[in-house]
């Protein structure tokens, strides 16, 4: 339900006051859902649809504001650009180091991630996104593998009298960004393009970095009613500056300083992503059939931290990560809809990675923070072959019925080319496979109420960043490692007025068996285990009231216990069954203002978090804190075309804080500070006459 929060992506720092006109409409079905026609206040499933509007949002790098306000997400950013934001749903992917872990990304239906789980959102940014979806919940795992939930990114398709935008920016911290949305079409044809570039000194020292991409959208219209889309996006982020967590002591000192590490080793990263990608609708008698692929590359070269000395071991992979993958995908999917009552749709998923990771040292003699000698040299291969199927039914009136089914098959394998003295071959193979069925019921007593219930079960497997470190030191990969199976249910009672008065509430349960964590995190390199069985469980109140015809009060509160429940076959080894999982906060609540006086368009905001443990222990923990926030903005009307005007100001109150967590750090590193008040200036200009007159 209400997850706009999107006046409000000056809450968290690093991005900047989305036009007022975006909203959150459950009246919006919800694709990620895979039956269509049914919209998402209907479905018996949690489901968030953040409609940004006509309006492109003031370019903002990453989605971390974006996600504001929908209950049960939690978007962290780092404020360190090497790494990307930190992104859970119910509690999934809070224990990732870098990435997005435990959580499914898909941008206009083609995934945004490897098949083992591990995706990204660096290369998105929100100047060609239309809408966002987010599901929670039981139905998120009818995508297979690490779907505690699932985000995807959608576009619109170019037409004819489009507007163009251009959008530059300035603010705190040396932020500088230009970019636009040239987007249009012509009978049967239709295109989006946008340039972005974008660049900060950042908010902490040793934390510069800057970001170009360009993606594309080109619309065909086929016989018969169909249509075919073709994508394509590159991305590059050349030597972001890592300034490293920091211990308790130095955040609470001084948060703008970057670790000592960072500085002696220049540690960096740098990401490149080309991908091409096509969907193909087309009707079907009754239904249609749908055909998606897509293909990709994506580079990563990152230096890390770690003492020459610790490298003298035979067995080390070096300082320097070095990752190359090719990476390509299928999915086919048909659909039907024989009778009102019945839908149905069933499809075959496979995507694929082939990854040659190398390692090298990051010193040459005494020069530190450079290439050196090769120290490990392997090709990982990592593909699956899904098979999906859902039935819609709604037997009466009031009900509806919603069940699907997807069994998921995962191989992993590595050739070790990087064979020495008292370095073995570490080659090796191992494969994971489940069924995930996955049910709902849902209850309309009125026209203004519905009520559901929803139950089903989960796979994560390893990632191979999971797997390339055993925890024990021991050469070889981690194939002892086991894929986490979870079951969950969750009932919830939703409203919604005449206008856009709404409100909910969500109550959910998730119990997991051999749970993947992190058991030791050092020099930029994690080692995972299955810690044993955990659970999940909370509720998530969402409130949007207009006070009156000018002004509207959002609410989105979320309550998670997460803690473990029993230890792993090999013993606790230091866990305590009821502790609570790191990186997770009991209590996430936000609060926001908005309305309009005369011309003047404004926000205020408020987000809350409860303390954040760090460790298996919870002896570490980030303290809680609250943000205060707002933003300003009008439009004046030109010759030119319509001017958009934006001012942001991020943590009001400048309060220290600590914005994410790096778990179960070997060197106490477990702090990453957030940024201090922050400022932000936006313009907007919308080409409306130039581009008609074209």
């Amino acid at each position: 339900m209400n997850s706009a929060f999107l006046l409000a992506t000056a809450l968290l720092p690093g991005t900047s006051t989305p036009p007022p006109s975006a909203t959150t409409l459950d009246a919006l079905e919800v694709r990620a859902l895979g039956i269509a026609g049914r919209p998402a206040f209907d479905l018996p499933a949690t489901a968030s649809v953040v409609r940004v509007g006509e309006d492109p949002a003031t370019g903002v790098v990453d989605l971390t504001g974006a996600f504001a306000g929908i209950p049960g997400v939690l978007a962290r950013d780092r404020h360190n650009r090497a790494q990307d934001l930190q992104l859970s749903i119910r509690g999934y992917g809070a224990r990732s180091t870098f990435g997005v872990r435990g959580i499914r990304v898909l941008a206009d239906g083609l995934p945004a991630g490897a098949p083992d789980g591990q995706s990204q959102l660096t290369q998105f940014n929100l100047l060609g996104v239309e809408r966002i979806e987010v599901v929670r919940g039981p139905f998120a795992a009818l995508h297979g593998n690490a779907s505690g939930g699932v985000v995807q990114l959608l576009g619109r398709a170019g037409q004819a009298g489009d507007p163009w935008w251009l959008q530059v920016q300035a603010g705190s911290h040396g932020e500088a960004m230009l970019g636009a949305r040239l987007q249009g079409g012509s009978a049967g044809f239709g295109y989006s393009v946008v340039p972005v570039h974008w660049r900060s000194g950042g908010a902490r020292d040793h934390s510069s970095a800057q970001r170009s991409s360009l993606s594309g959208r080109f619309d065909w219209t086929l016989p018969g009613s169909g249509n075919l889309a073709v994508f394509v996006q590159h991305f590059d982020a050349p030597d972001a500056q890592d300034p490293r967590a920091l211990t308790d002591a130095e955040w609470r000192a001084d948060p703008r300083q970057a670790a000592a590490v960072a500085r002696t080793f220049n540690t960096r990263k740098s990401v490149a992503q080309d991908q091409l990608g096509m969907v193909w609708e087309q009707p079907l008698g009754t239904g249609q059939w749908r055909l998606a692929a897509h293909a990709g590359q994506r580079e990563v070269l990152q230096f890390l931290a770690i003492p020459a000395a610790a490298q003298a071991n035979p067995l080390h992979g070096g300082g320097v990560v070095d990752l190359d993958s090719d990476y390509a995908g299928l999915d086919l999917r048909l659909s039907g809809q024989p009778h009102p009552a019945w839908q149905w749709s069933a499809g075959l998923n496979s995507e694929g990675q082939r990854q040659q990771r190398r390692g090298w040292e990051n010193f040459i003699g005494r020069q530190l923070g450079v290439r050196g000698r090769l120290r490990r040299d392997q090709s990982d291969t990592v593909w699956n072959l899904d098979g999906h199927a859902q039935l819609a039914w709604q037997p009466a009136a009031h009900w509806q019925l919603q069940a699907g089914l997807r069994h998921s098959r995962v191989q992993f394998a590595s050739q070790d080319r990087y064979i020495g003295p008292g370095n073995p071959d570490d080659s090796g193979r191992t494969a994971y496979h489940r069924t995930t069925p996955v049910a709902g019921l849902s209850f309309a007593p009125a026209a203004h109420w519905r009520w559901h219930l929803a139950v089903g079960r989960g796979l994560e497997t390893p990632t191979f960043n999971e797997l390339a470190y055993r925890a024990d030191g021991a050469p070889g990969l981690a194939l002892d490692l086991r894929a986490a199976r979870s079951q969950q249910w969750e009932s919830g009672l939703r409203w919604q007025g005449d206008g856009a008065a709404r409100a909910g509430l969500t109550v959910f349960q998730a119990d997991t068996d051999d749970e993947l964590a992190v058991l030791a995190s050092s020099g930029g390199r994690s080692a995972y285990g299955n810690i044993g069985s955990t659970r999940r469980q909370g509720w998530e109140l969402e409130l949007q009231w207009p006070l009156r015809e000018q002004l509207q009060l959002q609410l989105a509160w979320t309550r998670l216990d997460a803690s473990l429940r029993a230890c792993g076959k090999q013993g606790c080894a230091g866990l305590q069954p009821g502790a609570r999982l790191p990186a997770t906060v009991r209590d996430a609540v936000q609060l926001q203002l908005q309305g309009q006086a005369a011309a003047w368009q404004w926000q205020l905001g408020a987000a809350a978090l409860s303390a954040m443990p760090a460790d298996d222990a919870n002896l570490a923990r980030a303290p809680g804190h609250v943000l205060l926030d707002a933003g300003i903005s009008r439009e004046w009307d030109s010759a030119a075309g319509p001017l958009q005007l934006s001012l942001s100001a991020a943590n009001l109150t400048d309060r220290r804080h600590v914005a994410s967590v790096v778990v179960n750090d070997g060197n106490g590193r477990y702090y990453e500070p957030g940024a201090g008040r922050s400022l932000r200036l936006g313009l907007r200009w919308r080409f409306e006459r130039l581009n008609s007159a074209r």
